[in-house]
């Protein structure tokens, strides 16, 4: 896997530079707020509108095979569609970029956070920073449904899908399965509401034109170097973690970290939210590195920091050594906790785009695998609209309580708890993203200033 060679030969099919693809996917770094169903939104407009990068099949394709992953799902399509302009340097790049800020971001935060005790500031930014997301999302549900839904059988699955996750906690890889199975049954029996939207040459998209004839070479499945890749980015994942269990043993936190944060990876199916109460469980009351009004607030700064979801256990591990120095000083084991916790969370990322993309890519014509995509796609629209009002009920609601009332197992919201300025502030950003069409980062930037306005005045 040469980097370098795969620099230099980049966009020699497509015309895109590696520089200008380095431009956009900062752009969409830096954009990519709101949870998997904003960021996912960004890079659908800018990839598949604006610069007609890829087609919508080839991005929904793309896109379902990141939702059966463990793992941030977003980060993942951004690196599976670098991997498809710029090979494994535009995979890395895409992948990497993505991250970035949102590393930078929570870093800068943990140290005022752990200086300080409190960021009122930022939080002022945050609150008014939240509700413009929220408008961002319901957006993104828009945007994606639109063009994924295009059949009552299509809506029906999204529906399914929404109510099962929402209200009955059933798990995700469960509905994706289910989903695929009858995508897979209809399209063998010939149903043309499962035929795949957008399927073909992508009407003139970058990646599409390239691969439409002669397919590259670092998009056909090869088993040897499937072999060779994946055994370096598992070295890449493992061997620190093996070097720290090996030097410190099982009881230091930095083995700790790498271990926990190591199980996570693998584990976290469906996007950050189905696994994050397990974390906080286990962070609080079996590890004790946090309190629990601290990972509130740690999930308070990754909802509103741009990357994934997932970036709190950055966070975590970042007041973990922090509280466990080992010998350091804290703030330097605090800096080293959270860069290990990033760094066992996201190499497994990597892995699992470059060593299983190619064989994704070369299923893309079999029409009962087609069929499934298409109903996962489907039922995927119903995951993001959970995960919507998943984020709405936190913003808008200062209370929620449990409902465990079988079959039934969801969130309420206490409707006295509603917070009317987040409500406010919501209406008005949604206002401006519909009905006056302005752009996101006057939205967020807007309702940042509009934040601090309402806490220098006193009302939030």
């Amino acid at each position: 896997m040469d980097v370098r060679a795969d620099q230099a030969g980049a966009g020699a099919g497509h015309g895109i530079s590696f520089n200008e693809a380095f431009r956009v996917w900062l752009r969409v770094a830096c954009l990519s707020f709101g949870g998997p169903a904003g960021q996912i939104a960004v890079m659908h407009r800018i990839l598949v509108e604006e610069k007609k990068w890829i087609s919508e099949g080839r991005f929904l394709h793309a896109l379902n095979y990141c939702m059966l992953l463990p793992g941030p799902e977003a980060q993942q399509l951004a690196t599976y569609v670098g991997w498809l302009m710029h090979r494994t340097a535009g995979g890395l790049m895409a992948g990497g970029l993505f991250i970035l800020p949102g590393i930078i971001a929570i870093m800068g935060l943990s140290y005022i956070y752990a200086a300080f005790g409190n960021v009122s500031f930022v939080e002022a930014l945050f609150f008014g920073l939240k509700a413009a997301v929220l408008a961002v999302v319901v957006e993104a549900v828009v945007r994606v449904g639109k063009r994924a839904l295009k059949n009552r059988i299509m809506i029906a699955l999204a529906g399914i899908a929404f109510v099962a996750i929402f209200f009955f906690a059933v798990p995700f890889p469960i509905i994706i399965i289910a989903a695929g199975l009858i995508g897979y049954a209809g399209a063998r029996s010939g149903r043309p509401e499962f035929a795949p939207a957008g399927h073909g040459h992508g009407g003139g998209a970058a990646i599409d034109s390239m691969l439409g004839e002669a397919v590259p070479d670092h998009v056909r499945p090869d088993t040897a170097r499937a072999i060779r890749v994946g055994a370096l980015w598992l070295a890449l994942w493992l061997v620190p973690v093996i070097a720290l269990l090996i030097a410190f043993g099982q009881a230091n936190v930095f083995s700790q970290i790498a271990l926990f944060f190591s199980k996570m990876a693998l584990v976290t199916f469906g996007g950050a939210y189905a696994v994050l109460a397990y974390v906080a469980q286990q962070a609080v009351e079996h590890y004790h590195w946090l309190k629990p009004h601290e990972m509130l607030d740690g999930l308070g700064m990754a909802e509103t920091t741009p990357g994934p979801l997932i970036m709190v256990l950055q966070f975590v591990g970042f007041m973990a050594a922090y509280r466990d120095p080992s010998g350091l000083s804290p703030m330097l084991a605090a800096t080293l906790g959270g860069l290990l916790a990033t760094w066992v969370t996201f190499t497994p990322c990597f892995l699992w785009i470059f060593v299983g993309a190619p064989y994704i890519e070369r299923l893309r014509g079999n029409a009962g695998l087609a069929g499934a995509l298409s109903a996962i796609t489907a039922a995927v629209v119903g995951v993001i609209l959970n995960l919507s009002i998943w984020f709405a009920l936190h913003i808008l609601f200062r209370e929620t309580v449990p409902v465990h009332a079988f079959p039934l197992n969801f969130d309420m919201p206490v409707l006295r708890s509603v917070d009317v300025p987040a409500l406010v502030l919501a209406i008005a950003a949604a206002t401006a993203i519909f009905r006056f069409k302005l752009g996101m980062l006057t939205v967020l930037a807007g309702s940042c200033a509009a934040g601090v306005a309402l806490r220098m005045a006193g009302v939030i």
